[in-house]
Order: structure tokens, then C-alpha cells, then sequence
């Protein structure tokens, strides 16, 4: 996908313009595809997403015990429901 045309029209589909497209390049290629590919970059938003969600579990139950907090985070970084989200935004 190194096609300007086609990067430029996602980045009007998403509503943000890249300081970096070949990151957003990277970020859509599948390690079948090419070497320098998504792996490291889901590696990282995948603990940036836990972080996140971990904070706002923290901040909205600040009575709720590890074992709680870590169920609910299971749950709501799962594959299925970042999907789900995925579908709710089109």
C-alpha cells in the first residue's frame, strides 16, 4: 500500500493526516506480505491499550481489588470486544 493516492484517501476516511505514513504503512501490512510489517507495532499499541484501560478501571473503581480490576481489563482488551468497538465505528 505505498500508493500516495490510496494512503491519502484513508487518512481523509480516518479524519487524521499522518506525520508519518510509512508508519501507517507498516501498521496495515501483514507479516505474509512484507518484513517490515506490523508485528512490533500491534506489540506496542496492544500495551498501550492495556495501559489506558487499565487507568480508567483504576480511576472508576477505586474499591475494586487486583483480581477484579484484572478481569475486567481481560474483558474489555479482548480481541472480541476491540472488534466489537471496531464495527460500532464503522
Amino acid at each position: 500500500m505505498s500508493n500516495p493516492l490510496l494512503i491519502q484517501r484513508l487518512q481523509q476516511a480516518l479524519g487524521h493526516t499522518f506525520s508519518r505514513p510509512d508508519l501507517l504503512v507498516q501498521a496495515l501490512t501483514h507479516r505474509s506480505y512484507a518484513t517490515l510489517n506490523n508485528e512490533r507495532l500491534e506489540f506496542l499499541g496492544d500495551r498501550i491499550l492495556a495501559l489506558v484501560v487499565a487507568d480508567m478501571l483504576f480511576r472508576a473503581y477505586p474499591n475494586a481489588a487486583q483480581g477484579e480490576l484484572a478481569v475486567r481489563l481481560s474483558a474489555l482488551v479482548s480481541g472480541d470486544a476491540c472488534a466489537e468497538v471496531a464495527e460500532e465505528i464503522g
